[in-house]
Parts: structure tokens; sequence; C-alpha cells
């Protein structure tokens, strides 16, 4: 029977795992392979701030997983969610109790967000990883609005104009320029009572600058470019609280209460729950955050048919620092271990895995960004350029690369965000007697 491989998680690792399976040389085994996957879409996660912003619609940055490999008749498409593994037994073990087993299994399930052990703040304070948050945040932003355009009270209407992003990532950074721009350009002379440009968007950081893991000097650019957009950034400054009515912030020994009614977090991921999973059968070593401390080959200690890819990993082997949770290390590592597999089912043994970093960008705004690439250190319209141009490269479907386009274009001209939508009424929006 033809070598089975699972992979659970349709990301960027896993989708580009299968993709890579298709191919194999003359004599060679077909390799058969099933996606599982909770959800029945691919995300392209780079671009989920611009939902979040009313920028682009969900279709325009997700496509169905079934569709994307609709050619490759060697892979089967599970909508389902696995919660248990028999690492010992070669199969995973899907949430209605039925296992599938494996020759090879890829555990690609990445990452949320982490609140460092304040839980409760959650309700409070969404964080930005699937459509459900970015449309979640799309409804909040916009009913604040909404709601200091008919409020009476002036310190109430401040508080709602005010907008809190914490993590001073590029996320955060993203975020805080789009909401920026909202206020400012998008949203001008849409309102009667009310003049979004007083909105007040504040991006804290914890520790000393913007885009801690960046060269200081980009850093430095990105600050200047969000502060044009009229976003006040507090760097050096820890939040110790969040309630639906306002921010707690701690700057040295100075304490202080920012009245707010929306709060964004970008401030730190923890890793999917089945890191926790593969340790309880494999014995596994984590990280503090919950990843999995994989071998060179990105298998699992001791079990050499077992990987995991992408920000479920925590891979350390032949560089400074572990590798970041971004989505070109998850394509390469997913590329990867297709070509381990291959050559395992041939007898031979693969090299190490080698990340070839191809830089680092993040985008402030119109014409705004700031980019890495190898040496080179770029600010502004060029910088914006390129992020365009790599984040159309890797979208999914050629049909969401133009509509994406095409839709970039209207908003850099008319200086509209046409997906201002609120939809799913939520318990903090005022309901009138009878509805």
């Amino acid at each position: 029977m033809d070598p089975h491989v699972v992979i659970v998680g349709g990301g960027f690792g896993g989708l580009y795992a299968a993709k890579a399976l298709l191919k194999h040389k003359p004599g060679e085994p077909t390799i058969r392979v099933t996606l599982i996957d909770r959800r029945n879409h691919h995300l392209f996660q780079p671009l989920l701030y611009q939902v979040a912003t009313a920028g682009l619609s969900p279709g325009n940055i997700a496509a169905p997983l079934r569709g994307i490999l609709r050619g490759q008749k060697n892979v089967q498409v599970l909508m389902a969610e696995v919660v248990n593994l028999d690492a010992p037994g070669n199969a995973v073990i899907l949430a209605d109790g039925s296992r599938i087993g494996y020759d090879y299994l890829i555990i690609a399930t990445g990452a949320s967000h982490s609140y460092f052990g304040n839980d409760q703040w959650a309700a409070d304070a969404p964080g930005l990883k699937t459509l459900e948050d970015a449309l979640e945040i799309r409804r909040r932003v916009l009913l604040a609005y909404e709601q200091a355009e008919r409020t009476e009270d002036p310190a109430e209407r401040e508080a709602l104009l005010t907008f809190v992003v914490i993590g001073g990532g590029p996320t955060g950074l993203e975020l805080a320029g789009a909401l920026g721009e909202m206020a400012h350009l998008t949203l001008r002379e849409n309102f009667r009572r009310i003049d979004p440009a007083e909105a007040k968007i504040i991006l804290i950081e914890g520790v000393d600058r913007l885009l801690p893991p960046y060269p200081p000097d980009l850093s430095a650019k990105a600050e200047e470019m969000v502060t044009r957009l009229g976003v006040t950034v507090l760097t050096k400054t820890r939040v110790t609280g969040v309630t639906d009515r306002y921010v707690t912030v701690s700057t040295g020994e100075s304490t202080r209460e920012i009245p707010c009614r929306t709060v964004l977090w970008a401030a730190g991921v923890q890793a999917s729950p089945l890191g926790k999973v593969v340790q309880s059968q494999t014995g596994a070593e984590l990280d503090r955050v919950g990843r999995v401390i994989v071998e060179p080959d990105l298998s699992v200690v001791g079990f050499p048919n077992l990987f995991v890819i992408g920000d479920l990993a925590q891979f350390a082997h032949g560089v400074e620092r572990p590798l970041p949770g971004v989505a070109p290390v998850a394509m390469q590592q997913g590329k990867y271990v297709a070509e381990v597999i291959r050559e395992r089912l041939a007898g031979t043994s693969p090299e190490m895995f080698r990340y070839h970093d191809k830089g680092s960008m993040a985008t402030i705004g119109r014409a705004a960004a700031v980019a890495q690439i190898g040496r080179w250190k770029l600010s502004g319209y060029l910088a914006w350029l390129s992020w365009l141009f790599i984040h159309l490269l890797y979208l999914a479907g050629f049909d969401n690369r133009m509509l994406v386009f095409l839709q970039w274009l209207w908003n850099y001209f008319t200086y509209t965000r046409g997906v201002r939508l609120i939809v799913n009424r939520g318990i903090n929006e005022p309901r009138e007697k009878g509805k």
C-alpha cells in the first residue's frame, strides 16, 4: 500500500507540505496525503489586520482548502479537529473519537495569542489570529464611532474615541497605523456630531522601541511614520490591567488608567494545545510558550516519523536564536519535511533544515513601511511597494490576488475602506426596547 502522510493544520506549513508531496520522481511510490483542519479554509494571516480595519473582505484573504488542492488527486481534505495522538500506535484521534492511522505525521497547528497569565483580559482585548477575531475587532471599532456619535457625555465620547493597541510588533504596528488612517482619512465627513480625526490611537510596547527584532534605525523610522498618522506611541510601558472601561499601564514608578472602550491585543503568542499533546505522548520538551523543541530534521526526538513545523516548532539548530513564528519559516519547513519523507522512503538521510532568510517587513500605512532584505534596509514608499508585491505573490489563488490588488488600488486613490459593516451584534452594543 502507498505510504500515508497525515498533515494536521491547513496553514502555511501544512499547505506547503501537502503541495510538495504531489511531486515525486519516476519509480517513487505515490504518497497518500490526508490534510486535517478544523476549518475548511486556508487563511492568509499577514493581511488579517486589513479585514479587522475594513480594508478587505474575509473572502479576499481566505480560500477553501478543497479548492486549493482540487487538482491534487493524492490529497484528501477532512474538516475535523485532532484532539489526541497515539504516537506509538501511529494514529491521530479526532474529536468524535475516530482514529486515522499514518506512516508519517506532520503537525502544523500554529499558535494563538497569549495574555501572559491574564486570560480574563481576553473578553475585553481580543487578539487577531482568525477571521472571527478580525470581524469582532471590526465590529468593535466601527461600533465605537457609532456610539460616540450618539452620546451626550463628553467624557464617554472621549473614551469611545480612544483605541488602545497593546504590542509594538508588526501586528500591533499595522493595526495602529490602519486605525490612524481610518480616523484621519476614511471616516472624514462621515459623521455630523463627532470629528473622527479627534480619535486617540495609543500603541503600547513594553520594551524601549517598536519592532524589537528589527534594527534600531528601522524601529525609529517605523515610530516616526506611525506617529505621523496620529498614533501616540508609549514604549517602556507595561499593561497591568484591562477592563471594558479602561486600561491600566505602568511606566517606571508611575501608574495610570486610560479610559477607553476598544482595546486590541497584539502582544504575545502561545503555541497550539497540540504541543502539550505531543509532549504527553512522546516526552518531547516544550519551550516557555509551549512550542515543541524539534530535532535538526524537524522530527520529534525518538519519533523520526513525527514532524512538528511552523509556529508550533522551536527550531534552534545552527542559528543564533530560535526561528521566529512567521509565514516564510513555515513555508520552507513544509517543503523541507516533504523532501525528508521522500528521502526516508528512498532509504537516504536528509541534511539538517536550513532556513533561508529573505528578509522582514512591516507596513504602517499608505506608502509607509519598513523592510530589511539581506543587508538592505528600506523605509517609506519603496519598502511599501516591496511589501505589496510580496504579499500578493504569496496570497493563495489567482482570483484573490486580483481582487486584493484591485481593492488596494481603489483604497489608495479614493482613501476609502469599503467593508465598513457592523455584523454579529454583541452584548456591548446598545439595543432599543423590543429589538
